[in-house]
């Protein structure tokens, strides 16, 4: 086995890569605010219910479960947008791309006259959604150093949380909702500021023959360090990167990237990340998110809702940051095990007690908002985190960059429809037995995990791709 080197260029190199990275974590603040838009615009418009006065825009609930399920619609399109601009402009460029459409719509939400726009404003912030995970993802793994690199990608859990903290907080703060669209713009505005003082990744300048920009970039992210210094690690870049990019002209290996997807290697891992997906989505929050101001106001408890939203992304916040000393202490699988079978009871709880203590109100008001909240810690923990981790592991190289844009399109049809259709089940089941429907299918969720998921931590993506042939 190969030597590793020892990668030790001090607090100056930190700093630089923390500068480099500050537009990526910016682009998850980004993301979190446009994620977090449909929980205050429905919750402000839905069924006549707007608190200012002024205002003369309302929402019916069928409109509303369209809203905030055609952002999940889209998002497959930006993804596929990424897929094809990320190999020939960089990430860099693609980052600032994807900030236009996120701009674009907070301007439409707020001169928004009637549904059509909100509709509009929706699907550009699914194509915004869509098309930023890939570059600034790829982005922060390649000009991070090995010794960095999984804390501070781990990290860009926490800015996605930090940004929906921040729109809940100006809504309640404001009590308007097209003042807090228009103020958070400041925030991709910001975003591109930054991301122009950001270098090109040294990997991307190699994989296009840039060898001496690439060198050079490689310095200023290691804190300005000599050329011998980040020689090895260079050659190491050009060992990986250009021999991948001299793959890419000839069509038949291109075409034969696409057959490797029906290949076991590829499948099997496929199906385990679409479960993965599932159930991750059951018990995140994320295909709720919509509904949130009408789900805290049918628990009840005498809470100002708005805040209340604040304090769950906040837990949510903490979960991330406890995922990343968890995963290394129990590892991915019992972590993954552990967070489901809690979610599940907690749901179930939820459902029963909902459904029976019909005499109890304050106190079953108080019991189903601390169990759905900790369903919120412990979700972002565990499924949450690992969910994404894991699509960056279990696919073999040749196919990984098809098969996770493909992964996560499908991520974001599966929210589409559970968005989109959580008011119709809702009404179908009743409220409190969608939670107990879903915690019963929790735990066969950790009947399957428990024979099929792999542990992958401290596990070379060889040794991984071996478990799936």
């Amino acid at each position: 086995m190969e030597e590793r080197n020892n990668y030790d260029y001090g607090i100056k190199s930190t700093l630089a890569q923390c500068w480099a990275i500050s537009g990526a974590w910016l682009l998850q603040i980004d993301l979190g605010l446009q994620v977090i838009t449909s929980t205050i615009v429905i919750g402000a418009l839905e069924n006549n219910r707007p608190k200012n006065k002024n205002e003369f825009l309302t929402i019916t609930s069928e409109e509303a479960s369209w809203f905030g399920s055609l952002q999940y619609l889209f998002t497959p399109l930006g993804n596929f947008f990424s897929l094809v601009l990320l190999d020939r402009l960089g990430h860099k460029k693609c980052m600032i791309l994807t900030t236009i459409p996120c701009l674009g719509a907070q301007i439409i939400l707020y001169y928004a006259k009637n549904i059509e726009m909100l509709y509009v404003s929706s699907s550009m912030m699914a194509l915004s959604i869509g098309f930023l995970n890939p570059p600034s993802l790829g982005y922060t793994g390649e000009v991070c150093d090995p010794k960095l690199r999984g804390t501070l990608t781990s990290s860009m859990n926490i800015f996605y949380y930090v940004g929906t903290i921040i729109l809940t907080m100006m809504y309640s703060i404001t009590k308007q909702w097209r003042l807090t669209m228009i103020v958070a713009t400041v925030f991709p505005i910001l975003t591109i500021i930054i991301l122009l003082t950001a270098p090109e990744s040294p990997m991307w300048l190699l994989a296009n023959g840039k060898h001496l920009k690439a060198h050079r970039n490689l310095r200023r992210l290691r804190g300005k360090v000599s050329h011998e210094k980040c020689e090895n690690e260079f050659q190491e870049m050009i060992k990986y990167s250009v021999p991948a990019k001299s793959d890419k002209p000839n069509h038949n290996n291109n075409t034969n990237d696409w057959k490797q997807l029906f290949k076991p290697e590829v499948l099997r891992p496929f199906r385990l990340m679409m479960m993965y997906f599932f159930f991750k989505n059951l018990f995140s929050v994320l295909p709720l998110l919509p509904y949130l101001v009408s789900i805290f106001n049918k628990f009840g408890a005498p809470v100002n809702v708005e805040w209340t939203i604040s304090f769950s992304m906040s837990l949510c916040i903490a979960g991330s940051v406890m995922a990343v000393f968890l995963i290394r202490i129990l590892g991915k699988r019992l972590l993954t095990l552990f967070s489901l079978s809690v979610c599940s009871v907690c749901y179930i709880i939820i459902g029963l007690i909902g459904v029976n203590w019909t005499n109890t109100e304050p106190l079953k008001s108080w019991i189903v908002l601390i169990l759905f909240l900790t369903n919120n810690l412990i979700s972002s923990a565990g499924l949450t985190p690992i969910a994404w981790t894991l699509l960056t592991e279990v696919f073999p190289a040749k196919s990984k960059n098809i098969a996770c844009n493909l992964s996560t399109a499908s991520f974001f049809v599966i929210t589409f429809f559970m968005t989109k259709f959580y008011p119709e089940l809702s009404i179908l089941v009743e409220f409190y037995n969608v939670f107990t429907i879903n915690g019963i299918i929790g735990l066969f969720g950790c009947i399957y995990f428990y024979f099929c998921l792999p542990e992958t931590e401290n596990k070379t993506l060889q040794e991984i791709s071996e478990f799936f042939k």
